[in-house]
């Protein structure tokens, strides 16, 4: 039987991916962890605290206590998303006989109900992160120009004996993440994509203490990094809430209680990263019972007076997976 080291203990964080939608920028609040000031890209993380077993009855109540405490944010809907446990994770000295453990959610919150604290924390755009992840003009020029020249060097690397296949497997997983090979793009895809960045050395984040000889210059180009392993769980939560409008409606978690179906379509598609056949969506929002029209019309659409609509919830009893199972736009 192995033998537990004398001193081990498990250290448990409550970290938070929290969301919010501004018409067409999906944007994540991020913190400087404590005792730091600095506005380093490197000193961008989720906010997150201990889990106390004495003053929260429940992990989620301990979430929602630190994200109070770090960001004066009122959450809507929480969802846990999975434990993060590798060794190596933390971006301080590993203390042994630690193992640090964090339980990542994503957190939904409406724009119009946020307050602005500069000291605390600030809104960032989720594509600083991932910069590959935003079709909505075209597809991102970083993909071509910088990603599958660096994977396919990546690629030809040669197989060892302990693993003979990995080359095969390693093409593989390329066409998968980004859609080669007659493949198409899945835009929920977001963690298998940064996992094979990670494990190719391409993002800042592997470089740390040496696990990757990197090219510093193009780590710096692949997106913001973040503390600890804080973009994994960023792009966890992105590619939960990418899946789960197409079977929850979460987006109107995100949604003023009034709103046109333009800035619905904008919303959805800020969170996708595609682009949306506005026939086909709006068919879709209607004929599935997902909004009512309120009666009143928006004036501040730069146009014609746009009708206003709000969540219609009846929606929930009567189908069980009312989301937005809509195709982007070729």
């Amino acid at each position: 039987m192995r033998k537990q080291h004398p001193n081990s203990q498990i250290d448990i964080s409550l970290n938070a991916a929290i969301v919010t939608v501004d018409v067409d920028q999906a944007s994540i609040f991020v913190v400087n962890p404590e005792g730091t000031t600095s506005p380093r890209l490197d000193h961008r993380s989720l906010p997150y605290g201990p889990f106390e077993p004495e003053n929260h009855l429940t992990l989620e109540r301990g979430l929602r206590a630190w994200v109070k405490e770090q960001t004066h944010l009122n959450l809507g809907y929480v969802e846990q998303l999975y434990t993060f446990g590798d060794q190596g994770r933390q971006s301080l000295p590993d203390q042994p006989g630690v193992a640090h453990v964090s339980v990542g959610y994503l957190a939904l919150t409406r724009r119009e109900t946020t307050e602005q604290h500069p000291s605390q924390g600030r809104w960032c755009n989720w594509y600083d992160f991932f910069p590959w992840e935003d079709w909505r003009k075209n597809k991102p020029a970083i993909i071509d120009d910088i990603i599958i020249p660096a994977l396919e060097g990546w690629d030809d690397q040669p197989a060892n004996a302990s693993n003979p296949n990995r080359p095969q497997r390693r093409h593989e997983r390329i066409n998968l993440c980004f859609g080669l090979g007659g493949l198409s793009w899945d835009e929920e895809k977001v963690l298998e994509r940064y996992e094979l960045l990670y494990e190719a050395g391409l993002v800042a984040e592997a470089g740390r203490k040496g696990r990757h000889q990197q090219n510093a210059e193009l780590a710096q180009r692949m997106g913001q990094q973040m503390n600890h392993d804080h973009r994994r769980i960023l792009a966890t939560a992105m590619g939960r809430l990418r899946g789960k409008l197409k079977y929850r409606p979460v987006v109107f978690e995100l949604m003023a209680s009034e709103f046109t179906l333009f800035e619905l379509q904008r919303s959805v598609e800020a969170i996708s990263g595609r682009l949306l056949h506005k026939q086909n969506f709006r068919r879709l929002v209607e004929k599935g019972g997902l909004v009512e029209a309120t009666g009143t019309m928006s004036i501040t659409t730069g146009g014609r007076p746009a009708s206003l609509f709000s969540f219609r919830r009846e929606v929930l009893q009567e189908r069980p997976a009312p989301g937005l199972r809509v195709s982007a736009r070729r």
